[in-house]
């Protein structure tokens, strides 16, 4: 039987050998830098210009600020699932190539437990991160705009999960391949599945069932895109929603305008994904050499 204790342990240390490392200090650094600039930006964007005269209403700001949070969210996400990537990569597979998992497996420490509490603590690291880092862009937004999403706690979980999704894919891989393989290969995964989601989006404007299955296909696969999507409709407003659903399927080749929430189905599928994939990494780290 797993023991609770002995995976809390192993996750404070996953946290405390992460952030021990100076590229943590260096993202959260450059993360406020970015905050700081995109805030001045967005102050910026009710001031007149020469060819139009006036400020933008209070309506147009709004929508215009709502258009810009996608892109920058974007960013975040990106920065997200590298981190994801290079904090997993080498928690399992440098350890093992080290030797350093010898000494606490060689007590009566099962490998299940020393994956899972890896997983919570790097998890609960990149969740910390998405959390600070999204609220305070969006107090920065709300400030210079007075633009809220419509949903940003749903906004703030779906990015959340973009970083997950790709933990859990690189600890798997980490278990099997070398530390700097197991970090790029999610990472290209990530973007395959990005673009796989622009082809189904394709598909589904042009009508072809080839295309839609490829979307469908690379999103069960990884389910990032997909969540994604859904970060972007939680931060919709009304009037973009409206006009998009009234725009038809043409829109949904967009990776940054959503007409439709994720349906049920994905985000079932999402929870089957992680279940899988975790007992999958436990399975590999199981029959491992070590």
């Amino acid at each position: 039987m797993l023991s609770a204790r002995i995976v809390l342990v192993f996750a404070r240390l996953a946290v405390w050998e992460a952030s021990r490392r100076r590229l943590l200090l260096a993202v959260a650094l450059l993360t406020l830098i970015v905050i700081v600039a995109t805030a001045w930006g967005f102050s910026k964007l009710g001031s007149p210009t020469l060819d139009r005269g006036r400020p933008l209403s209070e309506t147009e700001l709004r929508l215009v600020a709502s258009q810009l949070l996608i892109v920058v969210a974007f960013l975040f996400a990106a920065v997200l699932a590298l981190m994801a990537a290079v904090v997993g990569a080498p928690s399992v597979s440098g350890e093992l190539e080290s030797g350093l998992a010898l000494a606490p497996l060689a007590r009566p420490v099962r490998r299940a437990e020393m994956v899972l509490g890896k997983w919570l603590g790097l998890g609960a690291l990149l969740a910390a991160y998405a959390a600070a880092s999204g609220v305070l862009e969006l107090i920065a937004v709300d400030l210079t705009t007075g633009y809220v999403p419509p949903h940003p706690v749903q906004l703030i979980a779906y990015v959340t999960g973009v970083g997950l999704v790709l933990l859990t894919l690189t600890l798997f891989l980490s278990t099997r391949l070398a530390s700097m393989t197991a970090g790029i290969v999610p990472l290209i995964c990530y973007f395959m599945a990005w673009i796989g989601g622009i082809v189904g989006g394709a598909g589904q404007a042009l009508a072809n069932g080839t295309l839609i299955a490829i979307g469908t296909v690379t999103n069960l696969l990884l389910p990032t895109d997909g969540l994604w999507r859904g970060a972007v409709y939680a931060m919709e407003p009304a009037a973009v929603i409206a006009g998009l659903q009234e725009a038809g399927p043409a829109v949904a080749a967009s990776p940054f305008s959503v007409a439709h929430p994720p349906p049920p189905a994905l985000l079932a599928w999402t929870v089957v994904w992680f279940l899988a994939m975790l007992a999958l990494t436990l399975w590999s780290m199981h029959t491992r050499e070590v």
